[in-house]
């Protein structure tokens, strides 16, 4: 059977070492390098190194972080898949790394069992996604998806747009030239009629029903 290939993008030597250990420990996984930050791995592409099935990606990395690295992916290899691994929890770096291009975001405590099962997921079916942020998505099927979307008011897809951008709540309300307290209401109404409970699930909620361009 044939390894899916892996590269791992971290600057913490000793976990790198560590996760790689782990992964080459896995069947039908092989590791194909270590790298400390995306110059190193914006270098690989260029030395036309192997294509990997999947790249595990840190963010805060010196040189070139992970924010920087999906970006540049993006650009110049848009079919890579890529799943962030790091420490980094907070709601606006998770949608910047998804809106950027990452199939994927854990964090670095996760079980080795679950850890497996991300990878596998983000090669085989293109996205993973945990409980570690919040995503609450029910809708599997397109009608159901379709209909919830058609309650929703022209204010409403517009603070849609918006939620799905890197602005703040705050500026959010200046761009709509409205009360944060509107924009609040106008949050928790999308939130109940798409059937998702953060920011962060809105977003993926909107990158896997392709409604907006990332």
């Amino acid at each position: 059977m044939k390894k899916k290939t892996i590269v791992i993008v971290d600057d913490h030597l000793l976990f790198a070492q560590s996760l790689e250990s782990l992964i080459s420990n896995l069947e039908g996984y092989e590791v194909l390098g270590l790298l400390r930050n995306g110059k190193e791995l914006t270098q690989y592409y260029l030395h036309k190194r192997k294509t990997p099935d999947l790249i595990l990606l840190d963010v805060k990395m010196p040189v070139m972080d992970g924010i920087q690295t999906m970006q540049w992916l993006k650009e110049n290899q848009p079919d890579q898949k890529v799943l962030a691994l790091t420490m980094e929890d907070d709601e606006e770096t998770i949608i910047k790394m998804l809106r950027a291009g990452a199939r994927g975001y854990l964090l670095k405590d996760i079980h080795p069992e679950n850890f497996e099962f991300a990878m596998k997921m983000v090669i085989e079916q293109g996205f993973y996604y945990s409980s570690k942020i919040e995503m609450a998505l029910k809708y599997s099927d397109e009608d159901a998806v379709k209909n919830a979307e058609d309650t929703l008011t022209e204010r409403e897809w517009t603070f849609l747009k918006y939620a799905c951008s890197e602005l703040t709540y705050k500026k959010i309300a200046d761009e709509m030239h409205l009360s944060p307290k509107t924009v609040e209401n106008y949050r928790e109404a999308v939130f109940r009629k798409l059937n998702v409970k953060t920011r962060v699930g809105l977003v993926i909620y909107c990158m896997k029903n392709n409604l907006f361009k990332f």
